[in-house]
C-alpha cells in the first residue's frame, strides 16, 4: 500500500510541470469554467466499494453550484452550494445515517486578463459542516456517538487556481493550492485536538472543455483525470507532525461513453481520514466506482 501511495505522489507531482508548455490560444475559458473545476460534482457509487469502508448500498454527493456574476467577462464571480453527501449502510433497514450538510459559499477573482489564455484566479470560502444530530458526543463507554452524536463545525478557506491548456493532451488543466481553517470558536469543543482545524490542500485535473464553435455531438470529454492530495496541520490524537497519518490521497479517473447523456462512469481511490461528519476518526483505504455529472468537470 505505501509503494501505491509513492506512485500517485509521484504521479500528481510529475503532471504540474506541464503549466510551463506552450499555450494555445485560440482555448480560452472563463471563470465559471474555472469555478465549476473547483467546486466539485454529484456523484453517487456502486455497491462495491473495495476496502476498509462500512458495507454501503451507495454513497451520494449532491451538489448543485449556483453562479452569482454580473457579466460574462466579469472578473469577479459568486457561487452558492448546497452541498449533502449521503451513505445508505447495508443493515437492516437500509439505514441513511447522519447526512453532512456542506453549505458553503465562494467568491473567485481573476488576476489577469479575461482573454489570456493562462488564468491566475484567486478565491476564498465559507463554509458550515454539520450532521444534523443533537445527541451526545461521546457514548458512555467514551466511544464517539456516530448514529447521532452532534458534530458541527465552521470553516474558510482561501486559495490560488493556475489554468492552462495543453498541447500535449489537447485539453484544460487546474492547478489548486490553499489552505482552509477552523478557527477555535468555530468548532464543537469535542472536536480540539482530535480534528484537524488546519489543513492545506492541493490538487490537479486534466480534462477537455467543449469549445464554443464545436458540434453539438462533440461536447462531451472522453476521460478526465484529478488528483488531491491534503495534509492536516495541529493537534491531532498523538500524531507526529510528520505522521503519514496526516496524509489524504484521492485519485479519480473519469469516463463519458458517447451514447450517455450527462453522467458517466468513474472509478477513485482514497486513503486518509473519513470526511463524514462522525466519522472523521475512521481511517479508510478504499476503491470505488459509480456515475458522475460531467458539467465539464469533476
Amino acid at each position: 500500500m505505501k509503494k501505491f501511495i509513492t506512485i500517485i505522489i509521484c504521479l500528481i507531482a510529475s503532471t504540474i510541470p506541464i503549466f510551463a508548455q506552450e499555450n494555445n490560444t485560440k482555448e480560452i475559458i472563463g471563470l465559471p469554467e474555472i469555478s465549476q473545476a473547483n467546486q466539485g460534482n454529484s456523484f453517487i457509487t456502486f455497491p462495491t466499494d473495495i476496502g476498509n469502508i462500512e458495507p454501503l448500498w451507495f454513497e451520494g454527493n449532491l451538489m448543485p453550484n449556483f453562479n452569482l456574476r454580473k457579466s460574462k467577462n466579469s472578473r469577479l464571480m459568486g457561487v452558492l452550494t448546497p452541498q449533502i453527501i449521503i451513505r445508505m449502510f447495508q443493515e437492516r433497514s437500509y439505514p441513511v445515517r447522519t447526512p453532512s450538510y456542506i453549505p458553503q459559499v465562494t467568491a473567485y477573482y481573476l488576476l489577469n486578463d479575461c482573454e489570456n489564455p493562462r488564468k491566475i484566479s484567486l478565491f476564498g470560502r465559507i463554509a458550515h459542516h454539520s450532521n444534523g444530530q443533537d445527541g451526545d458526543f461521546l457514548l458512555p463507554d467514551s466511544s464517539i456517538n456516530l448514529q447521532s452524536g452532534d458534530f458541527s463545525t465552521n470553516f474558510y478557506e482561501v486559495g490560488v487556481l493556475f489554468t492552462n491548456f495543453s498541447k500535449r493532451f489537447k485539453a484544460h488543466q487546474f492547478f489548486k493550492t490553499s489552505f482552509e481553517m477552523h478557527p477555535e470558536t468555530w468548532i464543537e469543543d469535542e472536536l480540539n485536538g482530535i480534528y484537524s482545524q488546519y489543513r492545506w490542500h492541493t490538487a490537479f485535473s486534466i480534462f477537455k472543455i467543449p469549445g464554443k464553435k464545436q458540434d453539438a455531438t462533440k461536447k462531451k470529454a472522453d476521460i478526465s483525470i484529478k488528483g488531491e492530495t491534503t495534509w492536516m496541520f495541529g493537534n491531532v490524537y498523538d500524531w507526529s507532525n510528520f505522521s503519514t497519518k496526516r496524509l489524504n490521497l484521492t485519485l479519480t479517473l473519469y469516463y463519458h461513453p458517447k451514447f450517455m447523456e450527462d453522467i458517466g462512469l468513474f472509478v477513485q481511490y482514497y486513503h486518509g481520514s473519513d470526511y463524514y461528519n462522525m466519522y472523521f476518526s475512521h481511517r479508510l483505504d478504499i476503491v470505488r466506482f459509480g456515475l458522475m455529472t460531467e458539467i465539464l468537470r469533476f
